[in-house]
């Protein structure tokens, strides 16, 4: 079904246009007055000067067609040309029971699905997940949700970093830890152990001992420099030692994003570019797009029209070395062959936006990409603490992710005890829950582009914009639906028209459905939904205040009320399940 306000937008354009009046000034949108209409068209006043006619007149012409309609309460004008419109509550009321008797609560998924892969999470092996790794992951499995949701074909990939200096690092750590392990062994013939000789606890304190060392100490850097040009070179023993590191990491991995509700269709890594490598090196050269820069390989990527400089795409170092950004590239190619998709999505750090530049401009030169494919570069601000800076441990260290859920979890906890009504043994488990949506919804009710103050005081908070509130009002309208259900009270499947200001807003707000979730999936911006549902929710619980469902002694008017408070409850629970987030049965 199509959007209200689109609908509306049609009628309004149709009405110009029967007017004498280019229809692109029809264009209808939710009035920035509520108080004085729901929804207003603005198009007289820039049309005026086309037209060299008063604003007012112009308005007048349409407003004249805009009067046989009968979906309008009210249209009039306002100001120097506004036109203000009202719609009547039938309209309305057909409207929400569409709504209400659809699966997808009206919304008319895409007749032209694509495939869209979404390179989100971005972890390095060896290492355990901190808040660094945060915003990459719910950002883009809310992204990804979104496009799922409007009827594309998504495939989420982690995209590890597993084949870069820090393996070199742990292998030659490891060595100097445990020289007697079969793997360091060049003349080793037999088969090399099942079990890996670390746990993720021991590895996590490897990895940084390592790379502090080698920071400091150059033959501990060379050591590691070796160790990763014979492991990318096939060495077996290190190869093994590399299939020992990746396992170990990823199931860690894979338990850590599932606390956080994320899931990945893919666990590819730069590894499984490497393989390309070669071959995106032997067609850059064979087709005459490199050139040699101070012993570099590289591809002059920079236009005419760039108004900055723009460095050159490198793809080999001088020791005949591929980089990052030449594994990238290689990536992109294995996805054109594997999947061919319409659109590749990278969600990471805002910081890295010149790399991804240059990997797109250079897939776009040397035609490794069509035009038709479309590549997105999403840049995350960086979540801080109070102070501005980063958020870090109390010791200044990097925080791990699964020490900052602990966090928020506990501090929920502690607001629940004081609720008497919950069990003992299922308060643990709501707490992950409402410490989960405060943790997410906090990052993503902001601008993906913009830092933010991370503040677990504010965002636990059972009152305000948070995450714990809007999930405190489904679980409020599934408190008063066990209260009706035990009545065993027949209602219809049914909406009434409006019988109050307060309800007409929430049909209103329930409207804007389909429109915000076109908006969040256009812009691939979770927070349009945010502020979406937080509206809904403040419009809800003025209406629950106002209406006494329970003790309502017209049962049309009851059944009715129940069944907007299911759609309520349904629009927000697909809200929150695209933000990645679940609400509880009770809080």
């Amino acid at each position: 079904m199509k959007m209200l306000i689109k609908k509306i937008s049609e009628i309004v354009e149709s009405a110009f246009e029967k007017s004498g009046y280019d229809k692109k000034y029809g264009v209808v949108t939710t009035s920035n007055r509520p108080d004085l209409c729901q929804f207003q068209c603005n198009g007289a006043l820039p049309s005026a000067k086309q037209y060299r006619r008063a604003p007012k007149q112009i308005a007048q012409d349409v407003l004249e067609w805009l009067e046989k309609h009968d979906i309008f309460e009210e249209v009039r004008i306002a100001g120097p040309g506004f036109i203000n419109i009202n719609i009547k509550d039938n309209f309305l009321k057909k409207y929400l029971n569409e709504m209400y008797d659809s699966d997808n609560l009206g919304y008319d998924t895409d007749p032209h699905p694509q495939t869209i892969i979404i390179d989100y999470g971005g972890a390095n092996v060896a290492k355990p997940l901190h808040v660094g790794h945060l915003r990459s992951a719910i950002i883009g499995e809310s992204i990804k949700r979104i496009c799922k949701f409007v009827g594309h074909n998504v495939i989420g990939d982690v995209h590890l970093g597993d084949w870069g200096l820090q393996i070199g690092m742990v292998i030659s750590e490891l060595k100097r830890r445990k020289p007697e392990l079969p793997y360091f062994d060049e003349d080793f013939q037999g088969e090399y152990p099942n079990k890996a000789p670390f746990t993720i606890d021991e590895l996590a304190e490897i990895y940084p001992t390592a790379s502090k060392l080698a920071k400091s100490n150059k033959i501990a850097m060379d050591e590691a420099k070796l160790a990763t040009a014979e492991l990318q070179k096939g060495r077996n023993g290190y190869i093994a030692l590399w299939r020992q590191i990746l396992n170990v990491s990823v199931n860690d991995l894979k338990k850590n994003y599932s606390n956080l509700n994320v899931e990945f269709d893919l666990w590819n890594g730069e590894s499984d570019g490497q393989k390309y490598v070669d071959t995106i090196v032997n067609y850059l050269k064979e087709n005459n797009h490199t050139s040699t820069s101070e012993g570099l390989l590289v591809v002059d990527i920079s236009k005419e029209t760039d108004t900055y400089t723009i460095p050159p795409f490198i793809v080999l170092k001088s020791n005949g070395a591929a980089l990052y950004s030449t594994t990238d590239l290689a990536t992109i190619w294995e996805r054109i062959e594997e999947y061919n998709p319409d659109q590749i999505i990278y969600v990471v750090d805002k910081r890295q936006s010149l790399h991804f530049e240059q990997v797109f401009r250079c897939a776009r030169k040397t035609s490794i990409t069509g035009e038709d494919l479309k590549l997105d570069f999403i840049g995350f601000g960086t979540m801080n603490g109070k102070d501005g800076k980063p958020f870090k441990t109390r010791e200044g260290g990097v925080m791990r992710l699964q020490d900052l859920i602990k966090i928020i979890k506990d501090a929920v906890y502690d607001k629940l005890k004081e609720n008497d009504s919950i069990s003992t043994y299922k308060i643990d488990e709501i707490a992950r829950k409402v410490g989960l949506s405060a943790l997410k919804y906090g990052d993503l009710s902001n601008q993906i582009t913009k830092d933010y103050v991370f503040d677990i005081d504010r965002f636990s908070s059972f009152e305000g914009n948070t995450g714990p509130y809007i999930l405190y009002t489904v679980v409020r309208i599934k408190s008063i639906l066990r209260k009706i259900n035990n009545e065993n009270f027949q209602y219809s499947n049914k909406i009434e028209a409006p019988h109050s200001d307060i309800e007409r807003n929430l049909f209103l707000k329930l409207t804007k459905f389909n429109e915000v979730i076109n908006q969040s999936f256009e812009n691939k911006a979770p927070n349009k939904i945010c502020d979406y549902i937080y509206d809904l929710s403040n419009t809800f619980n003025r209406f629950y205040h106002e209406t006494k469902i329970i003790t309502e002694e017209n049962l049309t008017k009851k059944s009715s009320w129940i069944n907007l408070i299911i759609l309520t409850m349904k629009v927000l629970e697909t809200s929150l399940d695209l933000l990645g987030i679940k609400a509880p049965e009770r809080m």
